[in-house]
C-alpha cells in the first residue's frame, strides 16, 4: 500500500474506524467543518484526540495517500471525488464508503479514473456504532479484490467483493435501505399517532416486547440521524427511478426522516415516552 491512508470526511463513520482499538495504519484527514470558524475547533480536536493529522484541505488529504477513505455525506459524495481527483496519486485506492446511487458511484468512478486513481465501490451495510471495524463491507468495481485486501489489513473484519461492476455494492445497500430506514420512518409516525391518541403502550403491547425494544432504537435513529438518512433516502428514490421502480414508500420516508432530524433532538431522550413527549413539543412550537 503506498503512503498513508486519507479521510475524506472525518464524523462519525471515520471517527468509529480510526478510533478502534484494532485499527492500523498513519491517517490523514480534511473535514469541511474545519473551515467554519463556529466549527473548526471542535472538529479540530476530534481529530487530535484520535491521532489522525488533520489537512487543510482536500488536496492535502489526498496528494500522498495510497487509500482514500471517502465517509461524507451522500450530498457530498460527488464533490468530495471531484475534489480528490485533482490531486489523486496514480494508482492510489479511492473506496467511496458513501450511501448514494449507483449513478452516482459512476460518474464519481469516472473522475477517479481519469486521473489515475482506483474507484472502488464500497457499501457499509450496518451502523457504524457498535459495529466499528466489524461493520460488514460490500465492495465493487475493477479494484474491489485489490481493496478488499487493503481493508483487512487495516483491520476491517468483515469485507467481501461483490464483483468487478461499480455501482453493483451500492445497488445492494440502496435497495435494502428502502426496507431498513424505510421501517424507521414508518414507526415514527405508527409512534407519533399512538402518541396524539394516548395509546402508545397499547399499541406497543399489541406487537410484543421485541417490538416496543425495536420501535424505541428506530425513533432514535431517525431523531439522531435523519438529516442524513434523508440524503441517502434521496439517493435510494434516485436508484428505483432508474430501475423504473416508482419510490412512493420511499418519498414517504425521506419526508419523516427530514422533518423529525431538523428538530435538533440530538442526543435524544432516554425513555420512549420522552422521545415522544419531546417531538410533540417541538413540533407545537415550530406551528406556534
Amino acid at each position: 500500500m503506498l503512503g498513508a491512508i486519507g479521510f475524506l470526511g472525518f464524523g462519525e463513520a471515520a471517527q468509529t474506524f480510526a478510533g478502534d482499538a484494532r485499527w492500523r495504519g498513519p491517517a490523514q484527514g480534511y473535514d469541511r467543518q474545519t473551515d467554519s470558524p463556529a466549527l473548526a475547533e471542535a472538529k479540530s480536536a476530534e481529530f487530535a484526540l484520535l491521532g489522525v493529522r488533520k489537512c487543510s484541505s482536500s488536496r492535502e488529504a489526498v496528494a500522498d495517500a495510497g487509500i482514500i477513505l471517502s465517509l461524507v455525506t451522500a450530498d457530498q459524495a460527488g464533490v468530495a471525488a471531484r475534489d480528490a481527483a485533482l490531486h489523486i496519486v496514480e494508482g492510489a485506492l479511492y473506496l467511496d464508503m458513501n450511501s448514494v446511487a449507483p449513478a452516482t458511484k459512476k460518474a464519481a468512478a469516472a473522475a477517479i479514473g481519469a486521473r489515475g486513481g482506483l474507484y472502488v465501490d464500497a457499501a457499509i451495510m450496518s451502523p457504524v456504532k457498535p459495529a466499528a471495524l466489524d461493520a460488514p463491507i460490500l465492495l465493487s468495481g475493477p479494484a474491489a479484490e485489490a481493496a478488499e485486501t487493503v481493508l483487512c489489513s487495516l483491520g476491517f473484519t468483515s469485507v467481501r467483493s461483490v464483483g468487478a461492476e461499480v455501482g453493483r455494492a451500492s445497488l445492494i445497500k440502496m435497495v435494502r435501505s428502502v426496507l431498513i430506514k424505510g421501517i424507521e420512518a414508518v414507526t415514527a409516525e405508527c409512534l407519533l399517532a399512538a402518541h396524539a391518541g394516548g395509546v402508545v403502550d397499547e399499541v406497543l403491547a399489541s406487537l410484543g416486547e421485541s417490538w416496543r425494544k425495536q420501535a424505541d432504537y428506530n425513533l432514535e435513529r431517525v431523531l439522531v440521524h435523519g438529516v442524513r438518512r434523508a440524503a441517502e433516502m434521496e439517493e435510494v428514490a434516485h436508484t428505483l427511478r432508474d430501475l423504473g421502480v416508482k419510490p412512493r414508500m420511499t418519498e414517504g420516508a425521506v419526508a419523516w426522516q427530514s422533518e423529525i432530524g431538523a428538530l435538533g433532538l440530538n442526543p435524544a431522550p432516554v425513555a420512549l415516552h420522552d422521545k415522544l413527549h419531546s417531538v410533540a413539543v417541538v413540533q407545537t412550537a415550530a406551528v406556534a
